[in-house]
């Protein structure tokens, strides 16, 4: 699955934080629903324009590199080029 097609930087309603498109959740929010201990289900019922492949994705985007190319697309180049 390419994170791309579902989580992109939205400077409208989350200042630049990436989030799951078409949902308006931002990744950070998602990590903070979590982090206060809300489980899949329970985060599925109260926001149902997620989906448990776009909620994975979005925990996926956790990682602190990712999220950071996601808001800083040069990076994600630097970062691909030197996998190569």
């Amino acid at each position: 699955m390419d994170w791309r097609k579902l989580i992109h930087p939205e400077p409208k309603t989350s200042a630049g934080k990436p989030e799951v498109k078409e949902t308006q959740l931002s990744v950070e929010f998602l990590l903070g629903l979590f982090a206060g201990g809300w489980t899949e289900k329970q985060v599925l019922e109260k926001y149902p324009a997620l989906t448990s492949e776009n909620l994975r994705v979005a925990l996926a985007a956790a990682d602190s590199k990712l999220v950071s190319s996601i808001a800083n697309p040069e990076l994600l180049e630097m970062i691909e080029q030197t996998r190569e």
